[in-house]
């Protein structure tokens, strides 16, 4: 399937039924939220490694299984050093 073109300035109405901008701008809506909510409980040194490391490893996984990208073994072993770098960084604060 070919990538969605965003409509032009030609055509601004057409922006308003763009539905993969909208979800986009409110997943990040929601993660702005998420993270704003994580920081009232965790120091920022632990939340935002955390987060970050997590937002990496979600996209990754979407991507694969909602678009059917392909997911090659170095992107688990990334994830995976990810991850352990996360929880290296952060545990002696938790």
């Amino acid at each position: 399937m070919p990538p969605r073109k965003f409509p032009s300035l030609d055509e601004p109405l057409a922006a308003l039924q763009n539905w993969p901008f909208w979800l986009g701008l409110g997943l990040y809506g929601a993660a702005f939220l998420l993270y704003a909510a994580a920081l009232v409980r965790l120091p920022l040194n632990v939340a935002h490694p955390v987060l970050t490391a997590g937002a990496v490893a979600t996209v990754a996984l979407f991507s694969l299984l909602i678009f059917r990208e392909a997911f090659h073994w170095t992107t688990g072993a990334g994830i995976v050093l990810v991850i352990a770098g996360v929880a290296l960084i952060t545990a002696r604060t938790v």
